[in-house]
């Protein structure tokens, strides 16, 4: 049954229309977005039993393409639609971010790098590069790496800090693993870093890692 098959008033379409959207479940909310089900199986027992199957709204979203295409009932325009809402969500994010001075909203900061990274297979580095006033001039992915990490080279990140006019950074990658603690790799890495801008006078702010649904800040932490 489509969520449009659904007696007037009571699907979750009608409920967010009436209520709001954030009286909804998850898998309500879900079903609004895959909209229709298959033979013997409704779009909210489809979005049921993808939340039960990857674990939650993070791991639906998130999954790769060719596991969700797997999945009984969930063909490529579901995929696409699914992939529109995050990729709606990670844009969002970023313009809120790049409205304001970075440093007086680490929340929305953090809100971005998990839509932009927390579901990448691969490691990825990236950059976001602020001036004078800490607002975010570009955000750009330098590095794309392995499971198990990527090459990072100061040099780059200079060369395309200076490109900028960056007076500013703060770097963020991604554990694939989910797992958000620095490795003794991200630490030196870090160190280079933070010794090559130094020589260009342009201040690293933060270096963040992205878990699932966590992040790991090298400032807060004390090692910057």
């Amino acid at each position: 049954m489509g969520i449009g098959d659904w007696p007037a008033g009571e699907g979750p379409r009608d409920k967010l229309l009436e209520r709001g959207a954030d009286a909804l479940s998850d898998a309500e909310l879900l079903a609004v977005l895959l909209q229709t089900g298959y033979r013997g199986c409704s779009a909210l027992d489809l979005a049921r039993s993808l939340l039960v199957q990857y674990a939650g709204l993070d791991g639906v979203m998130h999954a790769q393409r060719s596991s969700l295409l797997a999945c009984a009932g969930v063909g490529r325009a579901k995929y696409a639609q699914l992939r529109a809402a995050l990729e709606l969500a990670r844009r969002q994010a970023l313009q809120v971010l790049t409205s304001g001075d970075v440093l007086s909203s680490p929340d929305k900061t953090r809100r971005f790098l998990q839509y932009h990274l927390g579901g990448q297979a691969r490691e990825v580095f990236s950059c976001l590069f602020l001036d004078s006033q800490h607002r975010v001039l570009r955000c750009e992915d330098l590095f794309l790496g392995t499971l198990d990490g990527a090459a990072v080279y100061p040099r780059e990140v200079a060369v395309r800090a200076l490109q900028y006019n960056a007076a500013a950074v703060i770097f963020a990658h991604n554990h694939p693993s989910g797992v958000a603690e620095p490795s003794a790799a991200d630490r030196r890495i870090t160190e280079r870093l933070c010794a090559a801008l130094s020589l260009l006078d342009i201040r690293v702010l933060d270096h963040i890692i992205v878990g699932r649904g966590r992040e790991y800040s090298f400032a807060e932490q004390g090692l910057l």
